[in-house]
């Protein structure tokens, strides 16, 4: 997956930097869960702060243009967001451990 920033803008009112990227892939469409991951990686930020809030994606393309918020602390970032979009963005931790263990 190849990430290329399109726009990037700090919004100090809401305690959180907004980004605009387009993904590249091979494949399917890479998920909520996958996307997050790489841009917490990518701006060395905890993935508990980072909201994928839409990726778009046209149909035949193997590309998708993505929005995405990195909050500065959670307390915002629960005041601000709606609680579907953070269920939405929530990474299961519990069901992640659980498939490495039974083998």
């Amino acid at each position: 997956m190849e990430i290329e920033v399109l726009s990037e803008r700090e919004n100090p009112l809401l305690n959180r930097k907004e980004i605009r990227f387009l993904i590249r892939y091979e494949g399917s469409t890479p998920t909520i869960k996958d996307v997050k991951l790489k841009i917490a990686a990518m701006y060395n930020v905890d993935k508990n702060l980072v909201i994928v809030d839409k990726i778009d994606q046209e149909f035949g393309k193997m590309e998708s243009k993505c929005y995405v918020k990195i909050y500065s602390d959670e307390n915002s970032m629960k005041m601000i967001e709606k609680k579907s979009t953070l269920e939405k963005n929530k990474i299961d931790e519990e069901k992640e451990g659980e498939g490495e263990n039974n083998g």
